[in-house]
Parts: C-alpha cells; structure tokens; sequence
C-alpha cells in the first residue's frame, strides 16, 4: 500500500516515516508540508492512503478534502491531530480515520489496517 504523509510538523513525520519503513506492507513515497504539496503530489499519483495533519498549513481542511476526493477520488484518509475536538470534526467530514497525535504507534497502524480492509485495499 502506498502512503502520503502529510504534515508541517518535521518530528511528528520523522516519526511516522520511521514506523511505516517497519512495515513491509506500507510503502512512504511522498511527504508534504502544506496542502497545496499534498495536492500537487496527488496529481502526480494517488496513493492508497494519506495521513492527513488536520491542521495543515494552507487550504481550509474542507476545501483539501474535496480537493483529494476529486483528484484522487478512491484514496483512503486518515486525521491526525493533537486536539480531541479534531476527531469528531473529521468524522463529520466523513473521514474514515482519526487518530491523535499522542497515542500509541500500535494505534495508527491498527487504525491504517482497518481504514484500507473497509476500502478493500488490504
């Protein structure tokens, strides 16, 4: 499975890249800083899987998700956020996922699984 990460955060996504290069499975090709990096690079080719700064730099959060339905319309979102508020946010958006910054790796990828088996893309 291909994954884009994209978050401003350089720590948060040394992190995540370090968890998802154990993971024979999960392939990081790209990162982006701001939406409109994510954006380009989802024109370039969509992934089966971003995981998604809800608070990213440039676009508000809405207009980037309809700006990923459209370019990438069968690529799988997973929220990431410090602010418990964010969760029920990304679900109102219809995100799929949503995990905290703070909790455990062993989450993220429990929640990664089960986001890419209910698209049939695991």
């Amino acid at each position: 499975m291909f994954v884009i990460l994209a978050d401003d955060q350089f720590d948060v996504r040394c992190a995540l890249r370090l968890l998802l290069e154990q993971e024979a499975d999960l392939e990081l090709v790209s990162e982006a800083v701001n939406t409109f990096e994510l954006l380009s690079q989802l024109s370039t080719a969509c992934p089966d899987l971003v995981l998604l700064d809800w608070e990213l730099p440039g676009l508000p959060v809405l207009d980037l998700l309809a700006g990923v339905q459209r370019i990438c319309p069968d690529t799988c979102i997973i929220a990431l956020s410090g602010r418990p508020e964010a969760c029920e946010q990304a679900a109102q958006a219809g995100v799929p996922g949503f995990v905290s910054k703070g909790d455990p790796p062993e989450r993220l990828l429990a929640v990664v699984r089960r986001v890419l088996r209910a698209s049939n893309r695991s």
